[in-house]
């Protein structure tokens, strides 16, 4: 596992819990508005990670009792090919596991359902199929996401599926077809883009300027498809 930070103590990343925040570097997505681009691209220093696995376990030793759970973002936590083993060993731990996922690994989604090495899942949605990809800056094979969807929402983990909204990169329609796609999903955040810190791309700053997209209008619109809809 690379590792490339770690959030001692938070209060919002775990709905409801007391928990500790590790960050895994590298992702297979190139989001203009990711705000953690030095976990995402190569030459920033981080490829080679800035915390051991035994730096972090012997934290989490020492938190047991006063941490309800970890989560485990980045980055993208499942194309780490130590993932699986890396939360059996928080789970032997007796700490509850929230994994942040952009979906394009099903295969791993499976196997820690299966092991129950997650007590929640989170999964960007990053737009509508149809505009997945230029949003993603990557080719995105659909049919995995798809696929990481319908086991999230048919498995027995509570999960959040979540977007963040980016004037210049979301449209009204965009939100009508995520409805039509996601219809009957428990539960779903909109969360608004926020022009601070470094993003990967920073012509978008420019291009998002200025703009600001109404999300309790995208609410209305999406409340007909989803039990429950939230905005951060």
């Amino acid at each position: 596992m690379i590792l490339g930070g770690l959030q001692k103590l938070t209060l919002i990343d775990y709905p409801g819990k007391v928990a500790a925040t590790v960050f895994t570097v590298g992702c297979n997505f190139r989001c203009p508005f990711c705000h953690n681009p030095e976990l995402v691209v190569s030459g920033t220093g981080f490829e080679r990670g800035s915390l051991s696995e035994e730096e972090f376990f012997s934290f989490l030793e020492k938190r047991k009792g006063k941490l309800d759970g970890v989560c485990v973002t980045g980055g993208e936590p499942t194309i780490q090919k130590g993932i699986v083993e890396f939360l059996e060993k928080i789970k032997k731990m007796g700490f509850l596991v929230k994994l942040d996922s952009n979906g394009t690994r099903p295969d791993i989604l499976k196997e820690v359902f299966a092991k129950k090495l997650v007590d929640f899942v989170a999964m960007d949605i990053k737009n509508s199929l149809e505009s997945y990809r230029k949003t993603c800056g990557a080719d995105v094979d659909l049919e995995r996401i798809k696929l990481s969807v319908d086991l999230i929402r048919n498995s027995s983990v509570a999960y959040e599926f979540r977007t963040t909204v980016v004037s210049g990169i979301h449209t009204m329609e965009d939100f009508i077809l995520m409805g039509k796609w996601l219809d009957g999903i428990n539960n779903f955040a909109l969360q608004l883009y926020r022009d601070e810190g470094k993003i990967l791309n920073e012509e978008l700053r420019k291009k998002a300027s200025g703009q600001k997209m109404d999300l309790e209008k995208i609410k209305k619109q999406l409340e007909k498809h989803f039990k429950k809809i939230t905005i951060r």
